[in-house]
């Protein structure tokens, strides 16, 4: 999986990004997870690209390993 921890809505880099919302797009190996500062940035990125084939993400749902 690649991991973008660059908000593409703000441009800004996530320092932290396990406390962030994000999304997953993509299956496999060429899947990407991205980072959002904000929910509201991660639902501006929604409304933008849609959501059918993104399995979403907020720091109280991850699960531990």
């Amino acid at each position: 999986m690649i991991i973008s921890t660059t908000d593409p809505i703000t441009m800004n880099n996530i320092a932290d990004p396990d406390n962030h919302p994000s999304i997953i797009e993509g299956k496999g190996k060429t899947a990407i997870r991205i980072y959002f500062e904000s929910e509201d940035t991660r639902q501006i990125w929604l409304e933008i690209c849609g959501d059918s084939n993104q399995n979403l993400s907020h720091p109280t749902e991850f699960e531990s390993n």
